[in-house]
């Protein structure tokens, strides 16, 4: 949650001008973490002609200049905007925002389908719910990255670090794990492997359904060029 407060005043100067100060303090984060940034800034409008010797009210002075003084509180509140870094307290579950070496670019409950990330370093990142069909992960580093609930339809995940991996109700039909290391990753819920090649895969400490297993089995084989150990063993295919 955010507030910010505007308090605008006229300042009288030499020779009859005015000077009008914007003060704007934006108070944000929660109630147990409150965080107050101020910023002021002046403007000395150039249209402002000389004020009348006599003295006028205050309210009369404001009504005499309304344009100006709205057009220079408009900018002001853009540039204080422009001029300092707001980071706004947002509830993380709205975030989305992806962890690791992408940076900021969100990647959470996105439509990624077809976007090549194949070799890069995505440590951690958060892939939760997206829609990632036919997605190149070739070689890439998933160290912790969370599929959770996310539709990797056709993905290459081939070459992949996926130790300690989130997929969780993850649909990784026809997906391409050949030679991944899955060692640790998370498969709870109903993973659909259906279809997935998984050559060379290492599915050590991988806690699988039976009917997972059994799946899985059918079709596992080859050795990890990482970790040198036999598909089939990880699985504890029979």
């Amino acid at each position: 949650m955010t507030r910010t407060e505007f308090t605008l005043k006229l300042k009288k100067l030499n020779k009859g001008k005015t000077m009008a100060i914007l003060s704007i303090s934006t108070i944000f984060c929660s109630k147990s973490h409150p965080h107050k940034l101020n910023s002021t800034k002046q403007y000395l409008p150039k249209q402002l002609k000389p004020a009348p010797a006599q003295l006028q009210p205050l309210h009369r002075r404001i009504e005499a200049h309304v344009d100006i003084v709205t057009d220079s509180l408009a900018k002001a509140s853009l540039a204080a905007l422009l001029s300092t870094s707001l980071f706004f307290c947002i509830d993380p579950a709205l975030a989305f925002r992806g962890g690791g070496p992408y940076g900021i670019e969100v990647t959470r409950g996105q439509d990624l389908t077809g976007k090549d990330f194949s070799g890069k370093s995505l440590i951690k990142q958060d892939f939760k719910t997206s829609i990632l069909r036919q997605v190149n992960f070739k070689g890439a580093k998933l160290l912790g990255a969370s599929f959770f609930d996310a539709d990797l339809t056709g993905a290459d995940l081939s070459d992949a670090d996926l130790r300690g991996a989130d997929f969780s109700l993850a649909n990784v039909t026809k997906a391409n794990l050949t030679n991944a290391n899955l060692e640790g990753a998370s498969v709870t819920g109903n993973t659909s492997f259906k279809g997935t090649l998984i050559t060379g895969a290492d599915f050590t400490d991988v806690q699988l359904r039976e009917d997972q297993r059994e799946l899985l089995c059918k079709t596992a084989d080859g050795v990890n060029p990482t970790t040198g150990n036999p598909t089939r063993e990880t699985l504890l295919c029979k």
